[in-house]
């Protein structure tokens, strides 16, 4: 259970924006992540019309076929190529509006508006700003959190959550001392400890 030399690695804003710049994402899935297909009816419950969101988006297929299926999707991510890179790949119309409470962020939302998408840090976003949600799918995001922001990431995302919110994380299980990361390893363990 321990994340051994991991736990005091951290990976810069600018880190992320440069693989980004450099196409250096390994992480994104073209054709979406099987794991959401497989739970999709855990996320849904029989709901529909569901606020979803993404947090640490990138440009996530998933956000439009969530969005095709009726949802509501709202994400969040640092690099403003990924949300563009979102809008071309999917010939999707958007607007850009600036976020007054967040300095120099902004909003890309799909002219239908069903997809809003903000540019900014996750930790400049607030319940106030973005709402509540049905459902979050974390498909990378608590394990690109630095280990030490994770208690503030995962308190971020309890004031996001309406009641009777569905939660989706996936992780990765490795020998975290033999590799760096991002992707971190968060064990079982802190899971429970972080979301209780």
């Amino acid at each position: 259970t321990d994340i051994g030399s991991q736990k005091d690695r951290v990976v810069s804003e600018e880190e992320w924006l440069q693989k980004w710049e450099m196409g250096n994402i390994g992480f994104h899935k073209e054709q979406g992540h099987p794991l959401l297909q497989k739970y999709l009816d855990v996320l849904l419950n029989g709901r529909s019309g569901l606020r979803i969101f993404f947090p640490l988006c990138g440009k996530a297929v998933e956000m439009k076929w969530l969005a095709d299926m009726g949802h509501s999707v709202v994400g969040v991510e640092i690099s403003e190529q990924a949300l563009k890179d979102f809008f071309a790949e999917h010939s999707l119309p958007y607007c850009e509006e600036p976020i007054p409470e967040i300095s120099g962020a902004k909003k890309l939302q799909s002219t239908s508006g069903n997809i809003s998408l903000y540019c900014c840090s996750i930790y400049d976003l607030s319940s106030s700003i973005l709402g509540k949600f049905d459902g979050v799918w974390d498909r990378g995001a608590l394990v690109a959190v630095n280990p030490r922001d994770r208690q503030r990431y995962v308190s971020l995302m309890m004031t996001l959550m309406e009641k009777n919110s569905s939660y989706l994380l996936v992780t990765v299980s490795y020998d975290p001392n033999k590799h760096k990361g991002p992707p971190f390893y968060v064990p079982e363990s802190e899971i429970k400890s972080l979301f209780g």
